[in-house]
């Protein structure tokens, strides 16, 4: 950071660093957009972001971001409730909506296992899956992970987990190279995917 800056625009500059994509430049430019606005608008901001942190949290059943006791998903009385998708994250499932294809509902996980930064299966929302599937009259598992290494190794484990639960486990076919992320695939590719989901393999 130039010297120039005043240390409090400093600070708004380091913060905003810390959103994902963005680096010192773009910052900058944030920066300077934010002291443009006026006071009114400035205040709402704030106010959002104190709300977001505040009244936010993963529905307890599915783990999909909600304000309320359960997500809009959940309470929608037209989801094929005996169909689970298993995402990651949440913009995954906003990703998958964007497809008008699917009609089941989610189950977020909140990341994947990945030993390299330290996340395993009990960090992540795994337990709550497995309850889902054996109180629950689930016929079918939908195992929509990015297919990066992490992602198989996640997608790997809960086969195994799902294998004597009596249930389909399947996974997104053609058209999500390994590496892909999920949430970064055009619309045609995820309806691609899931249109042509397998079996995992024995």
């Amino acid at each position: 950071m130039i010297r120039m800056y005043p240390e409090l625009f400093a600070k708004l500059v380091e913060c905003l660093r810390q959103l994902p994509g963005v680096g010192e430049k773009s910052a900058q430019r944030y920066a300077f957009f934010l002291l443009e606005k006026d006071e009114e608008f400035l205040l709402e901001f704030a106010e959002v972001l104190k709300r977001v942190k505040k009244e936010l949290h993963p529905c307890p059943r599915c783990g999909f971001l909600q304000s309320g006791e359960r997500c809009v998903i959940c309470d929608d009385l037209s989801r094929e409730k005996d169909r689970i998708m298993v995402v990651s994250y949440d913009q995954d499932v906003v990703a998958m909506e964007k497809t008008n294809t699917f009609n089941g509902v989610y189950h977020v996980l909140g990341g994947v296992i990945s030993a390299k930064k330290g996340i395993y299966p009990d960090d992540l929302n795994i337990n709550s899956l497995i309850e889902r599937v054996e109180n629950n009259a689930v016929t079918e598992v939908i195992i929509a992970i990015s297919p990066t290494i992490d992602g198989e190794t996640t997608a790997l484990y809960l086969d195994k987990l799902l294998k004597d639960k009596g249930v389909l486990v399947t996974r997104l076919a053609s058209g999500l190279p390994m590496g892909a992320s999920l949430d970064y695939a055009d619309e045609l590719t995820l309806i691609k995917a899931l249109n042509n989901r397998r079996k995992f393999e024995e």
